[in-house]
């Protein structure tokens, strides 16, 4: 395996994903998830990104571990929805405060899509 999802070792967890949250929820989070470390990179160097680099990692981390948790069915698997909405929406909140920022912005973007992903599937769980 190569890349974040390698890393996370939820590579291909997404087929088993799909079976909980339905509508590509793993695969959104996954994909949220990379986009958030890749934001994290770009603003390493940035002054006045600690709120940003700070959400991104949390938001990175929630989406995973909702990934992962989701596919073998956990109990938790609802709640962990809510929360990575919420935790997406904070990040993209963040992230839209640097409108010259291209990942910040593509950042933004992954975290709102992911949000109604998991908001959806949230209550449908």
């Amino acid at each position: 395996m190569t890349g974040v999802a390698g890393l996370t070792g939820t590579a291909r967890a997404d087929d088993a994903v799909a079976d909980v949250c339905g509508d590509g929820c793993g695969e959104g989070c996954d994909t949220c998830g990379a986009a958030c470390l890749a934001c994290v990179d770009s603003c390493l160097d940035e002054p006045g990104r600690k709120e940003c680099i700070k959400l991104c990692l949390d938001c990175a981390d929630i989406c995973y571990t909702r990934s992962k948790v989701s596919a073998r069915k956990g109990p938790m698997a609802g709640e962990l929805m809510a929360l990575c909405a919420k935790a997406c929406d904070q990040c993209a909140d963040e992230c839209e405060k640097h409108k010259d920022d291209k990942t910040c912005m593509t950042c933004a973007k992954h975290c709102r899509a992911c949000a109604e992903k998991c908001r959806a599937a949230a209550k449908a769980n």
